[in-house]
This record gives structure tokens, C-alpha cells and sequence, in this order.
């Protein structure tokens, strides 16, 4: 059964970052707040556990898992950046963007597109995302916390607890975080692209719909 914990959505009690960093660290797969809205997240070298998800989403093994990232240097160590785009980067992050990057060889070739060979990065700007984050010292591997037949997110920790507590391991309540997904920008080509419009504001970076 889900451990529940609550936490303060700005200050979060450390004991409680600590232990649920000590559930990631045991395989265990967590219910999450982000800066857009709830995801399950699991460590990225666990194949276990994020079959786990796929199998909690019901998606097939092309799934896009996203790398949710401490700052730009985590992500520069695991995806190919280049001038430009790291200034759009500097400018969108922390935020609710995900950004479609080349990997590098430090991406397991699991979580990479089969084709393309990229990942999805992100930096939320959520407190208790960020102290995961730190205390973790490594990329949450994290997907979406939607359920098969919903049409939104889950919302409600509450709520995720009934629906999932015999297949997570904890449920991190920190309050309501929207059911806004990210908004996704595929930066593989020269000019940037929206792969998937969403919370994250596009009128600073003039790119165009894909």
C-alpha cells in the first residue's frame, strides 16, 4: 500500500524529501507536484520501475519517459546543447516546458526516441519537485500522471492515493498543481518548434506551431 505524505508546497520538510528520495532510491515508483501538474517518477537507471509506469499508463514500450532536471547543467550532461539553444533554455527555465533534445551517451538508449535518438528535458519550477531534485542528485525518469480512460491529469492526491496505492509506493500531497501538461518544444532543428501546446507560455520565444 502508498505511503502518504503531506508536504508544504513551498517549504517541504526535509525529513520527508529525504525519505521519499530513499523510496526512489529502492526501486519504488512516486506519485509527485510539479509546476504543471502531478507525475510518477521513478529512478533512471530502474527498468523495473518504469515498466511499472508503462504498465500504470498502459502505454507500449515507445512511450516518451521525460528527464526531469536540478538546472542546466544536469541537462547539458544528458542531452547535446548548443549556443542557441541553451540561451532559450536560460530564458524558459524553471518552468513548465519540455524540451526535445539530442541525447547524449549518458541516456540510456532505452529512454531514447528509437528513431531519432532523442530525449524529453525538463525543469520544473515547483519547490518540492526542486528539493526531490536536489536530495536525489540525479534525474527523476518521470511521466504524466494520467490514467488510462481519463482525459486530464490527476489533480487530487486524494484521489490518486484510492486509485493507485497497490501500484506506487508514495504519494506526495502538496495540493492542487492544474491538470495544464507542459508545453513541448522540439528544439532538434534550426528553428524551434511546439510539438504539443500547453501551461508553458509561447509568446517570448516567436516559434512556430509543428
Amino acid at each position: 500500500m502508498a505511503q502518504f505524505f503531506s508536504v508544504h508546497p513551498q517549504t517541504p520538510h526535509t525529513r520527508l524529501i529525504r525519505q521519499a528520495v530513499d523510496i526512489i532510491r529502492k526501486g519504488g515508483v512516486i506519485a509527485y507536484p510539479t509546476d504543471s501538474c502531478y507525475a510518477l517518477g521513478c529512478q533512471i537507471g530502474n527498468k523495473e520501475a518504469m515498466d511499472r509506469i508503462r504498465t500504470i499508463r498502459k502505454v507500449d514500450q515507445n512511450h516518451n519517459f521525460t528527464l526531469v532536471c536540478r538546472d542546466l547543467a544536469e541537462i547539458a550532461t544528458y542531452a547535446k546543447v548548443d549556443n542557441a539553444q541553451y540561451r532559450l533554455l536560460k530564458a524558459a527555465t524553471p518552468g513548465s516546458y519540455t524540451f526535445i533534445l539530442a541525447a547524449t551517451r549518458e541516456v540510456p538508449r532505452r529512454l531514447q526516441h528509437p528513431k531519432r535518438h532523442t530525449i524529453g528535458l525538463r525543469i520544473p519550477d515547483h519547490p518540492v519537485a526542486q528539493a526531490l531534485l536536489a536530495e536525489l542528485d540525479e534525474p527523476l525518469l518521470s511521466s504524466t500522471l494520467i490514467l488510462p480512460g481519463d482525459e486530464l491529469p490527476l489533480n487530487d492526491a486524494g484521489e490518486i492515493r484510492q486509485r493507485l496505492e497497490h501500484q506506487i509506493e508514495l504519494v506526495m500531497d502538496a495540493g492542487s498543481c492544474g491538470t495544464d501538461m507542459t508545453t513541448v518544444i522540439d528544439l532538434t532543428e534550426t528553428t524551434p518548434k511546439v510539438a504539443r501546446s500547453g501551461k508553458g507560455d509561447l509568446s517570448p520565444f516567436g516559434i512556430i506551431n509543428g
